[in-house]
């Protein structure tokens, strides 16, 4: 897999998954355009970690749409187009419902929805105008087996991945026309600083037992996949969303 004279935005690439996106698809000739929202030194670090030359980092808050469409903006501005689009950018957050107050749950809902499925609709609005215009492209999103298992302590982070899933699929239909390919990647639990606090507790145990294979993905084997989905050669998986969760869910 190669990005040679390819530019790529990776969103919430200073950490993580995205992160290691961001590495896995420089070391692999790409630009990329490092997106973060609030931790300007993590983004600084990963820019400099970077393989090659002529990335950027980018700030935005993908919750605000407005934000969503400078940031596209400028990054076309300052490296002349965008090939790759990968959506990563996302909060968790957990609010069982018999413990909330009807305006928690309302807010809980409104604050996952508008960065993880608002954000990503947008970024994906804003980058398939610009693809069109340059005769192609390939969006990525990075969604979660939540979106098919339930999120019982988190349900506003699984209904809005599920909102991902469908929101990818929906527009591998419509893009294919103008050569824009979508694919999905639904991890399961991941080794990042998000899932950290349950890795190291008392259930990190019975979560890495939940794969046969005795552990969780690291960062790593989902930008492996993510960067499949990109690459030239992977047209025909347009609308596939691709799990990664080790055989920790399984769906037919």
């Amino acid at each position: 897999m190669r990005f040679d004279g390819k530019t790529a935005l990776v969103t919430g690439g200073s950490r993580g998954i995205g992160r290691a996106i961001a590495l896995g698809l420089a070391a692999r000739g790409a630009q990329v355009a490092l997106h973060y929202n609030t931790n300007a030194a993590a983004a600084e670090a990963a820019l400099g970690a970077l393989a090659g030359g002529g990335h950027i980092i980018v700030r935005a808050d993908i919750s605000h749409a407005s934000q969503v469409a400078d940031m596209v903006a400028r990054v076309v501005k300052r490296m002349g187009r965008i090939d790759i689009l990968v959506n990563n950018a996302g909060i968790y957050e957990e609010l069982p419902l018999p413990d909330a107050t009807y305006d928690e749950w309302i807010a809980h809902f409104t604050r996952t929805i508008q960065v993880n499925l608002l954000g990503t609709a947008n970024a994906s609005y804003c980058a398939a105008k610009h693809m069109i215009k340059a005769g192609g492209g390939r969006i990525v999103n990075i969604s979660s087996r939540g979106a098919f298992r339930g999120e019982p302590t988190a349900p506003a982070y699984g209904a809005s991945k599920a909102g991902m899933n469908s929101l990818g699929q929906s527009l591998a239909k419509l893009l294919a026309p103008h050569k824009i390919f979508v694919g999905t990647v639904a991890p399961g639990f991941v080794d990042t600083d998000m899932t950290a606090g349950h890795l190291s507790g008392s259930d990190g145990d019975e979560i890495r037992r939940q794969s046969p294979l005795g552990r969780v993905a690291t960062p790593e084997e989902v930008a492996y996949v993510a960067m499949f989905l990109a690459s030239d050669g992977a047209e025909f998986t347009t609308g596939a969303i691709v799990d990664v969760n080790g055989a920790s869910y399984l769906r037919s």
